[in-house]
């Protein structure tokens, strides 16, 4: 994964360099989008290999889950930089509509030919890694690449016969809202992940009543599950069972573990057993709150070992 993003990398600093030069000289502003759009790939593809880096860097006592969550906060800056970038796209062309300027578009159509190779190739290559959420940011930016650069050949073409200037900021606005509508799906993705939300793929139902078909459980209680990465989740939770002796949870907690793994795809659990339930199932959820009663607040220990707030 890193030789690709360092050859990605090398093609895409070639490609913004003739975009923006030929761009000027062709007075193209779909052309000089694409040079500002492939910056932005750049920056993504620098990023995503940094993310790929860290993740690959050991756990340690300060950081307990490693650098797992280095690629979601990348493939977030990534989505982000791109509704910018739509944006100020966006704003250009409204303004080229007002005060029309002359295109070349024979040089439009020779370079972007040049980078619907370039970006397809790339595109190609990232496709097989793209089930991680910010390998997937990257390839979303140059599979657009790759659809918005084959408009500006097919603009500079209509152009050539008809004469109209305004299909390059018209196309310009197309590839800005292509840009948007990619980006503020992985927006929505690494924002759920950032904020610890329950995976998509996950149905807490569904698992509360796995774990409690085991033979033993009485019932499940305090359930998180949240990812660590867009593939790798984990799970915490409470589990009530019948009195056992201690080697008897030993087994139970193998064969939880067991149908959280092969069922649901949760690597990593943490579980918490107990004979009696939860004294308040909502305060286990929540952490408790500090009442402030004179200036001061004061904290007991409830059953079971939870915190619970008291107000006196």
């Amino acid at each position: 994964m890193q030789t690709i993003l360092k050859g990605s990398l090398a093609l895409t600093a070639l490609y913004i360099a003739a975009t923006f030069f030929f761009g000027l000289r062709a007075h193209s502003l779909a052309l000089m989008s694409e040079a500002g759009h492939n910056v932005s790939d750049f920056l993504a593809l620098g990023l995503s290999f940094v993310a790929v880096w860290l993740q690959a860097r050991p756990a340690t006592d300060e950081r307990t889950f490693g650098y797992q969550r280095a690629g979601v906060l990348a493939g977030f800056v990534n989505a982000l930089s791109l509704m910018v970038l739509a944006v100020w796209i966006a704003v250009a062309a409204v303004g080229r509509f007002f005060h029309p300027v002359t295109v070349e578009p024979h040089l439009m159509m020779y370079v972007a030919a040049a980078g619907v190779v370039m970006n397809g190739l790339i595109a190609g290559l990232l496709w097989k890694f793209s089930g991680d959420v910010n390998i997937r940011s990257v390839f979303l930016h140059m599979l657009g690449d790759t659809v918005s650069t084959a408009a500006v050949i097919v603009g500079g073409l209509v152009i050539a016969v008809t004469g109209q200037q305004w299909i390059d900021p018209l196309l310009s606005l197309i590839i800005a809202a292509m840009i948007l509508a990619s980006s503020w799906s992985i927006v929505r993705e690494t924002l759920h992940i950032l904020l610890e939300g329950t995976p998509r793929s996950v149905d807490l139902a569904e698992i509360r009543i796995a774990v409690q078909t085991i033979e033993g459980v009485v019932n499940v209680h305090d359930l998180h599950v949240w990812s660590l990465t867009s593939q790798s989740h984990a799970m915490a939770c409470h589990v009530q069972v019948v009195e056992m002796q201690l080697a008897q949870c030993e087994d139970l907690l193998a064969r939880i573990n067991h149908q959280l793994r092969d069922h649901f795809g949760i690597q990593h659990a943490t579980i918490q057993l107990e004979v009696t339930d939860c004294a308040t199932v909502d305060g286990c959820v929540s952490p408790p709150e500090v009442a402030e009663v004179d200036g001061h607040s004061h904290h007991h220990h409830g059953p079971g070992g939870h915190d619970h707030a008291h107000a006196h």
